[in-house]
């Protein structure tokens, strides 16, 4: 089995290496040896992580897609256009692809798939959600039968250790993240990370495995981790828990064709949730359904050899798919209805910076009041002599009447500052 690789960064590279290293090995297992037959890259003479032979090397996508011994192509160029059209020449060429390209596949997922269907070709992607996780196969095979209610999880690696680095050594998210670009977690241009775009790609795919709907990116609500400070870290150490970038989708069992809600949100996840555990540039989802009950699935989110581990994984399943002249479909339906705004419920926690004199409670009491937001709990903290920082803990309400309260709060001359709403994972 001949394979063209599309890229060959840091992924692209450890996929070579454990070629390399396991080629001979998964060949006896398969009946045949896997051997790479060309790789497309933009430098021929870059230095790689992995040496690669010369003579497999090319900048010319024809070379690869036109090959007619190359029956499964692997892209790992990253987002753009040019990735979108090599996957679909790919398929139109009748090859198998595999990808890690989440930015294309919560896109433009229901095309592409209908593309692969029409030559009976697989499109396989376990690498483009949680790096060495197996998570898409359980959700496309194990749980095939089950009916899933809701998915939470960590997905993205780099905002998870941001927010480990400000919980447990106390610092500002921009020297957080000035930490994790010096190691390579963070990207230059940090913005689809910590905006909660990443996730929110990632979690339009999983949505839409799980429930067999079709999630776009633009259907998911999105919060970002942008304006976290040391002090909410502070209060949600006080109310038990720490901060964590969540990705959730959730779809009740009433109908069949109830509506999904799809969501990304920092929230104060309480420490005795196996999610507040999970540390550094790891990964968790928490999946619950009818029967199964409730599943954790943890690894590493991201690096070189867990996420091509998940696409050599793919390329396993796609080269039997070859051999026996079958495929694996992977059905969404269409027209899929997403929970209103206006609907979605929860506990929140609100901070503001006040001036520090008398009466200021009261004003800002009787916004949360006006909007119908029932307050549980209330902190107050002395900034310096002139200023305080007041936390409001909410009983379970809803999010347009939060967003409310914040706009109104806002117009308010007392208000020196508003800091990130946070959610409470209930």
């Amino acid at each position: 089995m001949k394979i063209g690789l599309l890229g060959c960064g840091t992924v692209g590279s450890a996929l070579v290496q454990l070629l390399d290293a396991d080629g001979d090995r998964l060949g006896s297992l398969l009946g045949e040896p896997l051997e790479l037959g060309r790789i497309l890259v933009r430098d021929l003479h870059k230095v790689r992580a992995h040496e690669v032979p010369m003579k497999l090397l090319t900048t010319e996508l024809a070379e690869v897609i036109e090959d007619p011994e190359i029956e499964l192509v692997v892209e790992l160029l990253g987002p753009g256009e040019f990735a979108l059209s090599a996957i679909e020449s790919a398929l139109a060429s009748h090859k198998s692809v595999v990808t890690a390209n989440k930015e294309i596949l919560s896109t433009h997922f229901r095309e592409l798939e209908s593309a692969a269907a029409k030559v009976n070709r697989d499109i396989f992607f376990e690498a483009a959600v949680a790096g060495g996780i197996p998570l898409i196969r359980a959700l496309r095979v194990s749980l095939f039968g089950e009916r899933l209610t809701r998915i939470v999880g960590i997905v993205n690696g780099t905002t998870n250790y941001i927010l480990t680095q400000m919980q447990e050594e106390h610092v500002s998210l921009e020297t957080a993240l000035g930490d994790a670009q010096r190691l390579g977690y963070a990207e230059a241009d940090p913005h689809g990370d910590l905006s909660g775009r990443d996730a929110a790609s990632k979690l339009a795919i999983i949505a839409s495995i799980a429930f067999g709907s079709h999630v776009d990116v633009a259907d998911v609500q999105v919060d970002g981790i942008w304006g976290v400070t040391p002090a909410d870290f502070d209060f949600a150490r006080r109310s038990g828990g720490v901060i964590k970038l969540l990705a959730q989708a959730e779809r009740s069992l009433d109908s069949p064709d109830a509506p999904v809600r799809v969501e990304v949100f920092p929230a104060i996840v309480m420490s005795d949730h196996p999610l507040a555990s999970v540390r550094g540039s790891f990964n968790a989802v928490f999946v619950e359904g009818s029967a199964v009950g409730q599943l954790m699935f943890s690894g590493p989110g991201a690096g070189g050899l867990p996420t091509a581990s998940a696409v050599l994984a793919d390329i396993i399943d796609a080269v039997r798919n070859l051999r026996n002249a079958t495929r694996a479909p992977m059905r969404v339906a269409q027209g899929t209805r997403f929970v209103d705004d206006s609907s979605i419920e929860g506990v929140f926690a609100l901070s503001v910076d006040v001036i520090d004199a008398p009466g200021v409670l009261s004003r800002v009491s009787e916004v949360f009041g006006r909007n119908l937001v029932s307050i549980a709990r209330m902190e107050q903290d002395e900034l310096d002599s002139e200023l305080a920082h007041l936390v409001f803990l909410t009983h379970r309400t809803r999010l347009s009447s939060i967003r409310a309260t914040m706009a109104q709060l806002s117009e308010l001359s007392v208000i020196q500052r508003l800091h990130k709403v946070l959610r409470v994972l209930e």
